[in-house]
This record gives structure tokens, C-alpha cells and sequence, in this order.
């Protein structure tokens, strides 16, 4: 029984691994593509898009591998817990880099302009790098199951969030001068953003749930 135990500990923990190599690949994602919008990079904006069928194969194969311990443990309590949390936080992390994708199609829509004009290039890059940083951190938060840095990632959105108002502010200011087209591009970018860090915010929220039993 101490055996089964410990294959079926390693099999747990190649799955806590798996997630955590799947925010490495979205905040790889999302730093490149921040440089290819703000840049307006072609061949890096087409590397994002190429990576996203990457992150999706790995987050199927991965919720594949899940759906088999399941049925082959027969996990009860806790771990029944683990495993079905960990396809959820799959699926959350696949959308953050499904966000990424889009963000890279734009600067691919727009090439070999710039979607962004330079005077929001300082606002966009403060998103990409909060982004970048929400999604180390959720990495952390998974791998080591720290509560208390679970609840900091929440309070990292809330700098997404603000950046995200103002740029809409922006956008809706009677002295916008970039026309409809580009207010559209940018609206979008915004969203994307706030959306990616909304995803690692429900990832670090049930790692939260996983821990303790209860909704932070």
C-alpha cells in the first residue's frame, strides 16, 4: 500500500509540475507578445500565436492525464480535490494563453504599423509587465500552495484593473485624435489584459480553496 501511496504522491506531483510549466509558457506568451504589439514585430507576434497551439496540446494532454489518475486511483477527500482543481486551473491558464494570442494577432492585423501609438506605449507596457509578474507569481503560489501569496495576486490585479480604467479614460477623452479603428485595437489590448490577469487571480483563488477548504 506504501508504494501505490508513493506512485500515486509522484503522479500528484508531476501534475502541480505540469501547472506550473504551463504559467511559465503563458508568461513567456504575454511578455512576447507585449513586445510585439509595442514594437509591432511580425515574426515574434507569429512565435506567440505558434506557442498558443503548444499551450493548448500541453493543457489537453495534461487535463488527459488527470481525467486518468482519476479514474484509475479512485482519489477520495483531499486528493479528489487536488486533481479536480488542477483541471480547472488548466483551463484558466490555457485562456490566459489564448489572451496572449490575441494580443499578438492584433500587432499581426496592423503590421507593419504600430497598433499602439506612442504615447500609450509607457501604459502598455506597465500591463505587460504586471502581467508577466501575475502570472511568476501564480506559478509560485501553485507550486508551493502559499496562501498568503495566493491573496497578493488578487492584489496585483487590482494595478491591471487601474491601468485598465485609465486607459479607457483615455480612449473616451473628447481629445482622442487616433480615430475609431484604433480605439477599437485598443479597447481590445485592454480587455486582453485584464482578462489574463482575471484568469490568474481564479487560478490563485482555488490553489486558496485547495489549501483551506474555504473561498478566499
Amino acid at each position: 500500500m506504501a508504494l501505490i501511496r508513493s506512485v500515486f504522491q509522484d503522479e500528484l506531483d508531476g501534475v502541480s509540475q505540469s501547472l506550473v510549466d504551463l504559467t511559465q509558457m503563458v508568461s513567456a506568451s504575454i511578455s512576447k507578445a507585449t513586445t510585439a504589439i509595442l514594437s509591432a514585430d511580425l515574426k515574434l507576434a507569429e512565435e506567440v500565436i505558434a506557442t498558443d497551439d503548444h499551450i493548448d496540446t500541453f493543457q489537453h494532454e495534461l487535463d488527459a492525464r488527470i481525467i486518468d489518475i482519476i479514474a484509475r486511483q479512485q482519489p477520495v477527500a483531499s486528493d479528489l480535490r487536488a486533481l479536480v482543481t488542477a483541471l480547472r486551473m488548466s483551463a484558466d491558464l490555457e485562456r490566459m494563453g489564448d489572451m496572449s494570442h490575441h494580443v499578438a494577432k492584433i500587432a499581426r492585423l496592423r503590421h507593419p504599423g504600430g497598433a499602439v501609438p506612442a504615447e500609450l506605449h509607457p501604459m502598455f507596457q506597465a500591463m505587460g509587465t504586471a502581467a508577466e509578474k501575475i502570472a511568476t507569481k501564480t506559478g509560485v503560489v501553485i507550486a508551493t500552495r502559499d496562501t498568503v501569496m495566493s491573496l497578493e495576486v488578487e492584489r496585483d490585479d487590482d494595478e491591471m484593473d487601474k491601468l485598465h480604467r485609465q486607459l479607457i479614460g483615455t480612449l473616451v477623452d473628447p481629445s482622442w485624435k487616433h480615430g475609431v479603428e484604433s480605439a477599437i485595437d485598443l479597447t481590445l489590448l485592454g480587455r486582453y489584459y485584464e482578462r489574463f490577469a482575471d484568469h490568474a487571480v481564479s487560478v490563485s483563488r482555488r490553489v486558496y480553496f485547495l489549501v483551506t477548504g474555504t473561498f478566499a
